[in-house]
């Protein structure tokens, strides 16, 4: 049985797309073209994982996509399955090239400043569309850092360490009275 740490979120059910209980799906990565002959997905129902079989997937524009799911055959049982979260096995990711990394895959890793050294721990990767951050918990303190080149530096994957160049940042963060 699949968990949501063994997954990386796909997307969400956005809404109704016809009343034979088709629904319109918002699949949040970078090329939903990759995912049109999806078989499969798990759906997040009641906190766990229920896989769903696909007889049919159309991908549209803007990373949505019209998904007939298997015994899905009414707007009564769509409509159960509305804004609920879709997931698939982290292995189903698509191969990435050079230095690029998925967010979820630098989580727990120490971060070196080349100023000030140790700095803390990647708690997660905020991905809003214009400005993804990087957070890190510093003790009590959360600091955040765009995730940019010019202050991500370099990943070692070895020793789970991610070196940034950020000291001005971190310095605002930690002069901050509580």
């Amino acid at each position: 049985m699949y968990t949501q740490e063994d997954c990386f979120k796909l997307g969400s059910i956005a809404r109704l797309h016809s009343f034979k209980g088709e629904v319109s799906i918002f699949l949040d990565v970078d090329e939903p073209q990759e995912y049109q002959n999806l078989e499969s997905v798990f759906v997040e129902c009641d906190s766990k994982l229920v896989p769903f079989f696909i007889d049919d997937i159309k991908i549209r524009n803007k990373g949505f996509a019209v998904v007939k799911f298997n015994g899905v055959d009414s707007e009564k049982k769509a409509l159960r399955l509305l804004k609920s979260a879709l997931y698939l096995p982290i292995e189903m990711l698509p191969e990435l090239e050079g230095d690029d990394y998925y967010d979820f895959e630098i989580k727990g890793f120490k971060v070196i400043d080349v100023t000030l050294g140790e700095v803390g721990i990647v708690n997660s990767v905020l991905d809003i569309k214009i400005n993804p951050l990087v957070s890190i918990q510093n003790g009590e303190k959360e600091i955040l850092i765009p995730k940019l080149d010019q202050f991500i530096k370099e990943i070692d994957w070895d020793t789970e360490t991610l070196h940034i160049d950020a000291s001005a940042l971190i310095e605002m963060y930690l002069s901050e009275e509580d």
